[in-house]
């Protein structure tokens, strides 16, 4: 049964429909782009920050500024010596923010890595309450600019399809900006699935879904169907390592089969048992993004047999 503040959205929404189909579509993508409070919900997100922060005080923070805003970085120095350091760019998923990757910063600086860690717009310490793919994309491109380039990236959830986006130059006035190696973890493999969800949730007309999906067309100069991560890493060919949980509520598993099918060169890993937000700090999840960031590429058996399955449309 839907919240009484869906429900209020809907009768809202169908009253502006019938005046503009279209006014009610960019109204929609308003709500679309609100992120989440920042403010931690649960005692549990309590106890995350809490120890997220010997980790974090380790940073030093960098201000990225791009067109139409800016965001925090806090950029890790690695922890071993013996060598030029792998540069990582870490970015996490739509109401997370960087601090609850602190096992994941930890695991990499301590295996060798520099890692520089975004907090998306509206998220965590950057300003704003909104967020679109094609402003993410604007922020790696600022994290590119001001760092130089990344050896490897690393990309929870949202963040994950935004680093496929930014490598694959979707916003038409940002240069593509690809990683040797590319993780992708829980993350969704195209953004269609959203959109036509939001708008089944808001009991959109057809007029005013079209009018939502425009927006994006709107911000980036692509249509919405372009913004399709598993694609994007099949052309590039770069090698690139998905890791998914089966038992992932949020993002479903059929889109890491979706960039398993893409081409030889995504490696698919299942991380069972982990769900959407645990993955992200197991140890084992951790251990295999270091192997891979420092030159494992592995066709395990179970890689190739999705590799067989058919695209998921």
């Amino acid at each position: 049964m839907a919240s009484l503040a869906i429900e209020v959205t809907r009768l809202a929404l169908k009253c502006v429909s019938l005046f503009s189909p279209e006014a009610a579509g960019q109204l929609a993508f308003r709500l679309f782009s609100v992120t989440p409070p920042r403010r931690p919900k649960t005692g549990k997100e309590k106890a995350a920050l809490a120890a997220a922060a010997p980790v974090m005080a380790k940073a030093r923070p960098v201000t990225l500024s791009f067109a139409g805003g800016w965001v925090m970085a806090r950029h890790f120095e690695a922890r071993l010596d013996g060598g030029a350091a792998k540069r990582v760019l870490l970015v996490h998923g739509w109401g997370s923010r960087s601090d609850f990757l602190a096992a994941m910063i930890d695991g990499l600086t301590a295996g060798g890595a520099e890692v520089v860690a975004l907090d998306w717009p509206g998220h965590g310490a950057s300003p704003g309450r909104t967020l679109t793919m094609p402003v993410a994309v604007r922020a790696i491109d600022a994290a590119w600019r001001h760092f130089g380039g990344f050896d490897a990236a690393v990309g929870h959830s949202f963040g994950g399809a935004s680093l496929a986006c930014a490598a694959g130059g979707l916003v038409c006035d940002v240069p593509s900006h690809r990683a040797k190696r590319m993780v992708l973890i829980g993350a969704p493999s195209e953004m269609t699935w959203l959109f036509k969800g939001f708008g089944r949730l808001l009991h959109l007309s057809p007029k005013a879904q079209a009018a939502l999906e425009g927006m994006v067309v709107r911000l980036s100069g692509r249509r919405l169907e372009e913004f399709d991560a598993a694609r994007i890493l099949g052309v590039l060919g770069a090698p690139a390592l998905v890791i998914h949980a089966e038992d992932d509520k949020e993002v479903a598993a059929d889109h890491a089969r979706r960039y398993a099918a893409a081409g030889p060169n995504v490696e698919l890993h299942w991380a069972n048992g982990l769900g959407h937000r645990r993955i992200v700090s197991a140890a084992p999840v951790i251990e295999r993004v270091n192997a891979f960031i420092h030159g494992a590429f592995i066709h395990a058996p179970e890689a190739a047999d999705e590799r067989k399955l058919r695209m998921v449309s």
